[in-house]
C-alpha cells in the first residue's frame, strides 16, 4: 500500500469539502472493502477523508416510511424491530451477508457502494479489466466466471454486483439521499446504478464528492409476504450464485401487489419489473411462478462458467415465490 494523507472530518460540510476540491481524495467509513482494494494496489487515493463520527447513524420512522442513516451498520439495521416486523426480507438478506463482524464494521452507504468480487477488477495483474481501466477489454469472458453476472453483462464487462442487501431495497424502491458540492438530492435506488455498457468504470451516479447520507425504505403493508432466498455454495460466509427478494400480497389465491429483485445475476441489483407484471391479477400457482421466471431471465449474456446460472435463477425465483405464496387460499 503507498502512503496517502488521512484526514478525519469534523462535520458533513467539512467531509464534502475535502474531498470535493481534490479528484484524488476518497471517504473512508467502515473500509471492510476499501482498505483491501488499497491493499491490493486497486485503489489508490491520495487522501482518505474518515467520515464514521460524522452524525449519519440511526433509524426513524415516519409513518410507513425507515430513514436510515448511511452510517448505521448492518447489524444495527438488521437488529431494528421493525425491520424484524415490516421488513423481513431485508432482515433475512443483511444476516446472510458477510459475517458477523464484518457487519458489525459494513456501513449501509458502504455497502451499497460495495466494489464487485470480480477476480480480475481484483488482480491488478491482469491487465484487461475495463473496469479497472476502460478500453484494456475483460479478461472474465475468456476466463473462469462462475461468480459472474448474466444480467446487464456485455462483451465489456460481466462483473457481479454482490450486494445482498442492495436486492430488496431495489425492490422496495428505496431513496438515497446525497450531499455534494452542489447541495442535497435524493435519487431512487432503481436509478442509482449504472449497467456497465461500454464504460464500465461508471458504476453509479455519484459525483465525486458527493455523500450518502441515508436511504429511506418504505415499508411492506402489514400483510404482505416476503423472503430472500439466497443459493450459495456454502451455508454461511459466502456470496451468492444466485439470490430473489420476493414480496407480495394474496387476497384468496391471487397476487394483488408483487415486488420482485435478484442478486448474484446482475451487474447491478437487479429489479424484475417485467416477473413484477406477469404476477399482479394472476392466481398463486406453478405455472404463473414459471412464467414470471422466464420474464425475470429474459435474454441473458453468458459465457461458458455463467451459462449454469440462467436456470438456477429461475428455479431460485420460483422457489422463493412458492414460499411467499405457501397457505395461500
Amino acid at each position: 500500500m503507498r502512503e496517502f494523507e488521512y484526514v478525519r472530518a469534523g462535520e458533513i460540510g467539512q467531509a464534502v469539502a475535502a474531498v470535493s476540491a481534490d479528484p484524488a481524495a476518497s471517504y473512508l467509513a467502515g473500509g471492510t472493502t476499501q482498505l483491501d482494494l488499497m491493499k491490493d494496489g486497486v485503489l489508490a487515493p491520495d487522501r482518505l477523508v474518515d467520515i464514521t463520527r460524522l452524525p449519519l447513524g440511526g433509524i426513524t420512522r415516519d409513518g410507513d416510511v425507515l430513514r436510515v442513516g448511511a452510517l448505521t451498520t448492518m447489524e444495527e439495521l438488521a437488529a431494528d424491530p421493525t425491520v424484524a416486523g415490516r421488513l423481513p426480507f431485508l432482515r433475512e438478506a443483511l444476516l446472510l451477508g458477510a459475517s458477523v463482524q464484518l457487519r458489525n464494521m459494513a456501513t449501509i452507504g458502504g455497502n451499497l457502494l460495495q466494489r464487485t468480487r470480480c477476480r480480475y477488477f481484483r488482480d491488478p495483474a491482469v491487465p484487461a479489466c475495463n473496469k479497472r481501466r476502460r478500453g484494456s477489454g475483460c479478461a472474465a469472458v475468456q476466463g473462469v466466471a462462475r461468480m459472474h453476472a448474466i444480467l446487464g453483462a456485455s462483451e465489456h464487462c460481466i462483473a457481479l454486483h454482490a450486494s445482498d442487501m442492495a436486492v430488496p431495497l431495489m425492490a422496495l424502491d428505496a431513496v438515497v439521499h446525497l450531499r455534494g458540492p452542489d447541495g442535497e438530492r435524493s435519487i431512487p435506488l432503481t436509478e442509482f446504478y449504472r449497467i456497465p455498457g461500454d464504460t464500465p468504470d461508471v458504476e453509479n451516479v455519484l459525483r465525486h464528492g458527493e455523500l450518502i447520507t441515508a436511504v429511506e425504505i418504505p415499508l411492506l403493508a402489514p400483510d404482505a409476504r416476503s423472503t430472500y432466498l439466497k443459493v450459495r455454495d456454502r451455508v454461511s460466509y459466502e456470496f451468492a450464485l444466485t439470490s430473489a427478494a420476493v414480496a407480495v400480497r394474496l387476497d384468496g389465491g391471487v397476487i394483488g401487489e408483487a415486488r420482485v429483485a435478484l442478486g448474484g445475476v446482475g451487474t447491478i441489483p437487479w429489479r424484475a419489473p417485467e416477473a413484477e407484471q406477469v404476477l399482479r391479477g394472476a392466481p398463486a400457482s406453478p405455472e404463473v411462478f414459471a412464467a414470471a421466471a422466464e420474464a425475470a431471465i429474459a435474454d441473458p449474456f453468458t459465457v461458458p462458467g455463467t451459462a449454469f446460472k440462467v436456470e438456477l435463477a429461475k428455479r431460485t425465483l420460483v422457489r422463493a415465490l412458492r414460499t411467499v405464496a405457501g397457505g395461500a387460499s
